[in-house]
């Protein structure tokens, strides 16, 4: 669980940041309570997670900083995926 947590916390200084657009940080709050919900599978979750991060992440109005971020996310999930399979 230190990938889950660890993404979980650089989605949280993402959101915490005044650059980010409201409807990237609405995007990412529903991704981190997805990550702690326990209603479906670990790889269901993360492959969902994944894919409304990657759409985040296409946002024009996205600083680079926060991009990056939400892409380190993305690769740290990625890898956990590639575990669950």
């Amino acid at each position: 669980m230190g990938k889950i947590d660890k993404a979980i916390e650089l989605l949280e200084e993402v959101m915490k940041d005044r650059g980010v657009p409201r409807n990237v940080k609405s995007t990412i709050e529903e991704s981190i309570n997805s990550i702690k919900s326990e209603n479906e599978s670990e790889g269901v979750k993360i492959s969902t997670i994944i894919s409304m991060l990657d759409d985040a992440s296409n946002d024009p109005n996205l600083s680079l900083y926060a991009r990056t971020k939400i892409w380190d996310v993305v690769s740290k999930l990625e890898e956990l995926s590639k575990q669950c399979v």
